[in-house]
Order: C-alpha cells, then structure tokens, then sequence
C-alpha cells in the first residue's frame, strides 16, 4: 500500500476545457485514500485534529480541513463543485430544499429597507416566504408581469437590491427575456437571480445570459428520481460566501446521503432531459389536438407565444407542461382522478410523470387575485413528464380528457 501515490494527488483530471456531459460526471469528485470509484458518503458530524494546534488554526481559517459539518462535509462539497461547474458558476451553496436555497440568499442579500422586484409567475412557496416572512423584516417587494420589460423597469427604486424570476415559469412555462432583464438589473446596481428549476444546466444556463445568481430545488430535475429533498444557489464565490455565512449560522444545509444522491443524478441529467423534453413535446402536441384541451402551456411548441425566445436562451425545452380543460375545477380534477398510471403529487422532475391541480396545491396558498395576476385558472392541470412510454401516458390522460 506504501508504494501507491496518494489519490487525491494522483487523479486530478483537467477539466478547463471538457463538455457538459464529462462535467457532469467527473467535476468536483473526491477520492479517499481508499481509491473508491464512486464517490463516498461522509456521513460525520464533526471531525477529528492531530493536536489542539491544528483544531485551532483550522477552527480559525488558517488551515484548510473540516470543522463540523454544518460547516463542510466531503460528498457535500463535491456536490457544489460540480453543480457549479455545469451552470458555469464559481461557487456553491448547497442547501436543505429549493426554498431553503431562496430564503438563505434573501437573508444574505437583503437588509430592512431594501426593495427586490418579483415575478408574480412563480412557485407559491417563494410568494408565500417573500409576503408572510420577508416582509416582516421591512423589505419591501414589487411583482410584475414576468414578460413585460416596460414592467420591470418601471419598477426598479433607488433602493432595489434584487430581481428574482423563474423562466421558464411554474406551472404557465413562460420564457423571461433573460438578457433583457439582466441589463435592467445591472443599470439598477441590483443583483439578478434566476430559478432554473425547470430547465437545469443541461437546458439553460442563466449566468452567461446575464444572471448573478441561479437557484435550484435540486429535489426536482437533478435528483430525477423524487428521492431527497435538497436545494442550491450559484454564482460568484463573492456572492456565494454571504449565503454560506446564512447556512453555517441558520443550518438549513444539505445532508452528506442527499449530497451524494444527488451526485449520481447529474451523472445522467443530460440523458434525462433530453428524454423529458423529447416526451414532453409529444405529449403537448397531442394535447393540443384534443378537442376538450382550450390551451396548452409548453414553450417547445411553435403556438407558444415565446417559443422563439426559448429556442435562443434553451438547449431544450423541458419537461413540464400546462393546459386548461373545457370547463373549470371540476372537470380538470376529473382529468386528474381518472388517470391510473400518472401520480397524483405536486412534485416534479422524476421519473415518473405526475400531475396536479395547481390552483389547490402548488399555488392553492395564494389569493384568488393572486392566482388570477398570475393567470393560474380552475381549469388548469399541470403535467411533469417523466420517462415512460408517451404512448402510454397518452392513454391515461386520454381516459379522463375523452370523457368530458
């Protein structure tokens, strides 16, 4: 064993130059002493020094090591880098869930007085966070029409500190003209941050369109297989640093068995979404045609009002879709109800396709004039597509629609 190199000096692979799919694969890996292939679990909390000496300077900064895992953990490192790598980031912040990720960068970035522009098509947890426990810290919010530039810009104040935006948008997938937006917000001396839930780097990356910081519920795509709750945030490592501060006081942090599923769900995620969108197309075509279907949300359609837009800010156009049924809340939950295959949850990005009611789940918290700002009717269903045969989600979908 003597004669063996160390491996974390041996396997050190270049990858300045490699491709999303090696990225995915190879970034930020770790190897033990052991040379395991796959990563390994650190499942510690806390870590042991050679003297008082070395938990002193590593305790205080002056030695690189691990201190306590609500600090550092190995398999949750390794996640951040190479998330980082594929959106093209310096950093990461690794986190507890998606909403963890969106509270820790508000507690970081904003202070009382501050003013941040939203979305009003976002995911109703992020509405619900920023009005029940954001504003009781004096930080004011403006929400607009996610697409209406004139909006954006008309809104910004001399004390706007952030924009925040999904694109495309839960559950309607509308496209956000995210250069556009980036330059409103670099004019305001404001930070642009983006949740790319719904594309995933393997899609889109917002930060070389413009963006400072990306968001992710990695519980959704990057996972893939609706296994663990875990959330991150990209970027700069000078934007980063704050939000880790957050997370090493506040500790909604990201546990080493999450971390390391989700180091194996990147591992496929190129695969993977190109055979939800590839799915998800079909599906809203066939949507489209069906005569009790008034409107289909999916930005991979032609119909789709920034279909376009998609096509130069997108690499693919995702996995989730939305349509209206003829009718309201009755008929869309009859839609729902007679599926036999498709899952009934409000969660997205698996394997499995799932289907919802958003109006009563995802953004049932909200107020019937919120929902109607953000154009989330009674007669709306929402459909993550996941990997079976589309002939056969089709088929089960088609028993409740054919039937009103």
């Amino acid at each position: 064993m003597s004669d063996l190199p160390e491996w974390p000096a041996r396997y050190q692979a270049d990858l300045s130059d490699a491709e999303f799919d090696t990225l995915a694969v190879r970034a930020g890996q770790l190897r033990s002493p052991e040379g395991e292939h796959s990563e390994a679990i650190f499942p510690t909390s806390s870590y042991v020094f050679a003297s008082a000496a070395e938990a002193a300077a590593t305790f205080g900064g002056d030695r690189d090591g691990n201190v306590y895992s609500r600090y550092t953990n190995p398999t949750v490192r390794a996640f951040e880098e190479r998330l980082a790598a594929l959106e093209g980031g310096e950093a990461c912040a690794a986190t507890a869930s998606g909403m963890a990720a969106i509270y820790a960068l508000c507690i970081a970035h904003l202070e009382a007085g501050d003013h941040m522009i939203c979305s009003r098509a976002v995911f109703g947890s992020t509405t619900v966070l920023l009005e029940k426990f954001l504003r009781k810290f004096n930080v004011d919010i403006t929400y607009v029409d996610l697409l209406d530039l004139d909006q954006w810009r008309g809104s910004v104040q001399s004390n706007t500190k952030l924009l925040f935006l999904e694109s495309p948008s839960n559950p309607l997938t509308e496209v956000a003209d995210l250069t556009a937006i980036a330059q409103i917000s670099r004019d305001a001396g404001a930070l642009f941050v983006v949740d790319n839930c719904f594309c995933t780097p393997a899609a889109q990356l917002p930060l070389a369109l413009g963006a400072d910081l990306v968001v992710h519920s990695a519980t959704k795509y990057i996972d893939g297989q609706g296994r663990c709750l875990g959330g991150a945030v990209v970027g700069s490592q000078e934007l980063i640093e704050p939000i880790i501060g957050v997370l090493r006081s506040a500790g909604p942090t990201m546990s080493p068995f999450n971390a390391w599923v989700f180091l194996k769900g990147l591992e496929t995620l190129s695969l993977r979404m190109k055979a939800h969108s590839d799915n998800a197309l079909a599906l809203a075509e066939w949507l489209e045609q069906h005569p009790n279907v008034t409107k289909v949300n999916y930005c991979g359609l032609p119909s789709h009002p920034q279909h376009e837009l998609a096509r130069t800010q997108q690499r693919l156009f995702g996995g989730v879709l939305s349509f209206e049924v003829t009718g309201g809340r009755e008929q869309a939950w009859k839609v729902v109800d007679a599926t036999r295959m498709i899952s009934i949850t409000a969660n997205l990005g698996d394997t499995k396709t799932t289907i919802t009611h958003p109006g009563t789940t995802t953004h049932g918290r909200l107020t019937d004039e919120q929902r109607d700002q953000a154009g989330i009717s009674q007669a709306l269903v929402r459909v993550s597509v996941g990997l079976e045969s589309v002939d056969d989600i089709i088929k089960d979908l088609a028993r409740g629609l054919d039937s009103l």
